[in-house]
C-alpha cells in the first residue's frame, strides 16, 4: 500500500445510454442502458485503491443509500466517509455515449450539492499524505465553503492539495477567475484541453501550460488522443503521446488518468513514469463501459 489520499467529491449513480443510431425525437430509439457507480471524486478514489493507494473518499449521499454505498466502497478497497441526506437523493447522471466514445451528460447532483462542514471534519486529514479535490465539489456555495475550509486546514498541516477542474460547463457558469481564486494553494492541477482553454483563454497547449503555471506550481494537461504534458515552474517538462486503443467509452478516463499519476507519485516514481502510468490508466478506462475499474 502506498500513501494515503483523501478524495473529496461527488458520488453519483451513472445511467449510461448507448443508442444504436441517431436519437429519434418524439419516438423510440433502441439503446443499451446500464446503471453503474460513478461520480468524479468517487471514480478517482476507486481507481487509486485499485492501484494500491490507501484511498479515502468523503462525500454526501441520500440517506437511504449510505449503508449500501459504504459496502460498495469497502469492496473496492476505499474507506468511505459519507454524509447522509434525508431531504434529497444521491446524485444521478445520464450519460449519452456517441459511436466514437465521446459522451454528453445530464446531471442531477442531488445530495452532492448539499455537502457541508459536517461532512468534512478536519479529522479526515489525520494520517493523510494528500488531499485531492474534484472541482465538482466547488460549484455551489455551501460545498465550496466546506471544501475550501478543509483545503486551508490541509495546507496549514503541510498536506499537499491537488485539484481537477472537472467540467467546462460548470467552469463557464462560475467564471475562470473565480475558480482560480478558489483553487489557490493547490500544488498541482489536472485540467483537460477544453478546461485549460477556458481557464487561460489560450489555444496552444504550451501557452495553456505557461498560463496555468502562473497560478499553480505544477500542471498536468490531459490532451486525450494527443497525449499529456507535465510541467513545473522550474522548467521541468515532460510530454508523452497517448496509447492507441479501441475506444468504447471515455467516461471516467480523466479520473483514471489522474489516479494513475498520483498513485505513481506516491510510489516515488519520476514525473515521466507518473505521466506514463497516468496515460496507461486512461487507456485502460476507455476500453471498457463505465467510469470505474472492472
Amino acid at each position: 500500500m502506498s500513501g494515503q489520499v483523501l478524495v473529496v467529491g461527488d458520488v453519483i449513480t451513472d445511467i449510461l445510454v448507448v443508442p444504436e443510431g441517431p436519437i429519434a425525437r418524439g419516438t423510440d430509439t433502441t439503446a443499451a442502458i446500464r446503471q453503474l457507480p460513478g461520480g468524479s471524486g468517487a471514480n478517482q478514489a476507486v481507481w487509486m485503491a485499485a492501484m494500491g493507494v490507501d484511498a479515502h473518499f468523503a462525500g454526501r449521499a441520500g440517506a437511504t443509500d449510505v449503508a449500501r454505498l459504504k459496502i460498495y466502497f469497502e469492496g473496492q478497497g476505499v474507506a468511505a466517509h459519507l454524509g447522509a441526506d434525508d431531504l434529497v437523493p444521491t446524485g444521478t447522471l445520464i450519460c449519452l455515449i456517441d459511436p466514437d466514445g465521446e459522451r454528453s451528460f445530464l446531471t442531477d447532483r442531488g445530495a452532492n450539492a448539499r455537502l457541508g462542514p459536517e461532512d468534512l471534519s478536519s479529522e479526515l486529514l489525520d494520517g493523510t499524505d494528500r488531499l485531492h479535490v474534484s472541482g465538482y465539489a466547488m460549484f455551489e456555495d455551501g460545498p465550496r465553503r466546506a471544501v475550501m475550509s478543509l483545503m486551508e486546514e490541509a495546507m496549514r498541516r503541510g498536506i499537499a492539495v491537488s485539484l481537477d477542474p472537472a467540467s467546462t460547463g460548470f467552469l463557464r457558469s462560475v467564471g475562470p477567475d473565480a475558480f482560480m481564486g478558489w483553487a489557490a494553494g493547490a500544488d498541482i492541477v489536472f485540467p483537460n484541453a477544453d478546461e485549460a482553454a477556458l481557464l487561460t483563454g489560450e489555444v496552444d497547449p504550451a501557452e495553456q501550460v505557461a498560463a496555468l503555471l502562473d497560478h499553480f506550481p505544477r500542471v498536468v494537461l490531459k490532451r486525450g488522443g494527443a497525449g499529456a504534458i507535465y510541467a513545473t515552474r522550474d522548467g521541468n517538462t515532460v510530454a508523452l503521446p497517448a496509447q492507441s486503443v479501441d475506444v468504447i467509452d471515455t467516461t471516467g478516463a480523466g479520473d483514471a488518468f489522474l489516479a494513475g499519476f498520483l498513485a505513481a507519485e506516491l510510489r516515488g516514481e519520476t514525473p515521466a513514469e507518473c505521466l506514463s502510468a497516468a496515460i496507461t490508466a486512461g487507456a485502460r478506462a476507455v476500453i471498457q463501459l463505465g467510469a470505474q475499474p472492472r
